[in-house]
C-alpha cells in the first residue's frame, strides 16, 4: 500500500535567534530564523520532493505562529503540530565563538517543544509513513520523551524504518549520563544513523572513528547505513563490508554551520528512500555523500537553515564545479 507520507519526524521546534550584524549603538541585532533539528532535516527533504510531516510543539504565541507559517512555507505537513497555552515557543541563542564553533544557549526550562504528551502524539500519520526520524532532544524531558518512545513503537509496529541523528546539545541535559542513556536508547532503535565527528568520540570514548564505529556496530547490529560528519574533513558512510568517504567542498570566506548536519542528514535520508535500504552499493554510496556534502556547503554561506535549504539542481550544479 502506497503511504501518504515519506518522512514523519517528531521533535523540536524552535527559534534559533542568529547574529546578523551590530546596531548603531554597538549592540549585537539578532535574526529570528525558523530552526529544529528534526524540521530541518524535513525541509531538505521537501527541496527533494519528498512527502513530509512533523509532530511536535509550540506555544499559542507569535513565535509559535511563525514557526508554523514557516514549515507550511516549506511543504511540510502541520497536521501534527500542537500549541500550548500554558508554555512559550523555545528559543535557542547561536552565537559564535573566538574559533568559529556554534555556542547554543536555550530557554527551554520549560519550553513548548517539552511539553509534547502521548495523547497529542498523530498515529496516522505515523501509520500513513514510510520512515520515522527523530533526534535526542525529544528525550531530554518528560512528557516528550514518552510520546517520542510511542511513536517509535507505532513506527516499528507499522514497519517503519527509522532514522536517529543523536544531535547532542550539552547544556539542555542535566547531566551528560543521562544523555548517554536516552542517546544509547535512541541508537538501538534505528536502522540509519547519522553521527558527528565529536559525537562518536563522546560517546564510544575511541578517537579513532573507524574504531568507534566498530564499537557502534557491535553493539547495535541492527542499524543498517551509518553515516558519519567530519566537517570541513568531509564524511564516511559504513554500510555492510563498504567504507566510503567524500570530502567537503569548502568555501573561503566566512560560513554559518548551523543547520548543515541536519541538510546532510536529510540527504541521506532521501538516498535511502529513493534506491532502498538493502541494496546500496559503493558506487550509489559515494553520490550519497558527495550530494550530502554539496548540499551542506550550500547551506554553511546561508543564515538559519530552515528556509534555505537548497533545491537539487541547485546542489548539483554547485557540486559539479569541482569545488573542493
Amino acid at each position: 500500500m502506497e503511504k501518504k507520507y515519506d518522512v514523519t519526524a517528531l521533535g523540536e521546534l524552535l527559534i534559533d535567534f542568529t547574529q546578523s550584524g551590530i546596531s548603531e549603538q554597538g549592540n549585537p541585532l539578532l535574526e529570528a530564523n525558523p530552526g529544529g533539528a528534526v524540521c530541518n532535516v524535513l525541509s531538505m527533504l521537501t527541496k527533494l520532493d519528498k512527502k513530509t510531516a512533523f509532530i511536535g510543539k509550540v506555544g499559542n504565541d507569535g513565535f509559535g505562529h511563525q514557526l508554523e507559517k514557516a514549515i507550511k512555507e516549506q511543504g511540510i505537513e502541520t497536521k501534527g503540530l500542537k500549541f500550548d497555552d500554558q508554555i512559550h515557543t523555545t528559543l535557542a541563542i547561536v552565537t559564535k565563538t573566538e574559533t568559529g564553533d556554534r555556542d547554543f544557549s536555550f530557554y527551554r526550562n520549560p519550553g513548548a517543544d517539552i511539553s509534547l504528551t502521548e495523547e497529542e502524539v498523530d498515529e496516522d500519520i505515523i501509520k500513513n509513513s514510510r520512515m520515522f526520524h527523530f533526534g535526542s532532544l525529544s528525550l531530554t524531558d518528560e512528557p516528550v520523551r514518552s510520546a517520542t518512545k510511542k511513536a517509535l513503537r507505532l513506527a516499528k509496529e507499522n514497519n517503519l524504518l527509522i532514522s536517529f541523528d543523536p544531535n547532542l546539545r550539552e547544556p539542555l541535559w542535566g547531566n551528560l549520563d543521562e544523555a548517554h542513556k536516552q542517546i544509547e536508547y535512541g541508537l538501538k532503535q534505528c536502522d540509519i544513523l547519522k553521527i558527528s565527528d565529536n559525537e562518536i568520540i563522546w560517546f564510544t570514548g575511541k578517537d579513532d572513528f573507524d574504531e568507534g564505529v566498530k564499537y557502534l556496530r557491535e553493539h547495535y547490529p541492527q542499524i543498517k547505513l551509518l553515516c558519519l560528519s567530519m566537517g570541513s574533513d568531509g564524511s564516511r558512510a559504513y554500510y555492510k563490508d563498504f567504507k566510503v568517504e567524500h570530502h567537503a567542498f569548502l568555501h573561503d570566506g566566512p560560513i554559518e554551520t548551523t543547520g548543515c548536519g541536519d541538510t546532510f542528514c536529510g540527504s541521506i535520508i532521501n538516498t535511502v528512500l529513493e534506491k532502498g535500504i538493502d541494496n546500496l552499493d559503493e558506487e550509489s554510496l559515494k553520490e550519497m555523500l558527495r550530494f550530502a556534502n554539496g548540499a551542506a556547503s550550500l547551506v554553511a554561506i546561508k543564515k538559519g537553515a530552515l528556509r534555505v535549504m537548497p533545491e537539487k539542481h541547485k546542489v548539483l550544479r554547485f557540486i559539479n564545479k569541482g569545488i573542493k
